[in-house]
């Protein structure tokens, strides 16, 4: 299935490649390769270089993966089963440097390990599918996580699968054509709202 993005201007290719399918193939995820993408987040940039980042991960037939599913809201867990990992993503709140002190760039800076972690896995032919549907109050009592870091998202990784076994309610997603604003929507210059406008030679 091609999901290439149909950029307006040329990018990596990984970056036009990347997507969030729902249809995974049950293949295990090599340990090396698991433990790749988990380096590359640690390479992250951060505010202050404070690494705010922590990762809890689940193999499918272990606890933590099962625990992990059992937050997932109903939605996700019909198509999320067939992932070889689930993980969770969490958020050191307070600065290490200053426990007193809240550290207000951690999501930021989560996102971004997640990101590092997203291009490292599509390098080795994975695919990375993040959510914000579970119960993160529940997933910190479960895994006992400190009220000083706070849980993000899940996150589902694993081999790109067969739309086909999908629920049907979610096939039409899964082959929906992937879309994004313009860029003139998104990038001003001058003051908010008006579109930048560049020299033609960067195009």
């Amino acid at each position: 299935m091609n999901k290439t993005a149909n950029t307006t201007f040329d990018i990596h290719p990984l970056l036009k490649e990347r997507w969030s399918p729902r249809a995974f193939n049950e293949r295990m995820i090599e340990p090396n390769k698991l433990m790749r993408m988990l380096e590359a987040a640690r390479w992250a940039p951060s505010s202050s270089n404070e690494q705010p980042w922590r990762f809890i991960v689940g193999i499918k037939g272990d606890e933590t993966y099962r625990s992990i599913f059992e937050t997932l809201v109903e939605f996700n867990q019909l198509w999320a089963k067939s992932a070889p990992v689930l993980m969770l993503s969490i958020g050191h709140r307070m600065s290490l440097k200053n426990p007193e002190k809240t550290n207000v760039s951690y999501v930021y800076d989560v996102g971004q390990a997640v990101a590092y972690l997203t291009f490292q896995a599509m390098s080795d032919g994975l695919f990375v599918h993040q959510m914000g549907g579970f119960d993160k109050k529940g997933a910190a009592r479960m895994f006992n996580v400190p009220d000083d870091f706070e849980v993000l998202t899940a996150i589902a990784v694993g081999y790109i699968g067969d739309p086909e076994v999908l629920h049907p309610n979610l096939k039409k997603m899964e082959y929906a054509e992937r879309e994004r604003h313009p860029l003139e929507t998104m990038v001003f210059k001058k003051q908010f709202g008006l579109p930048a406008e560049f020299d033609s030679h960067l195009k």
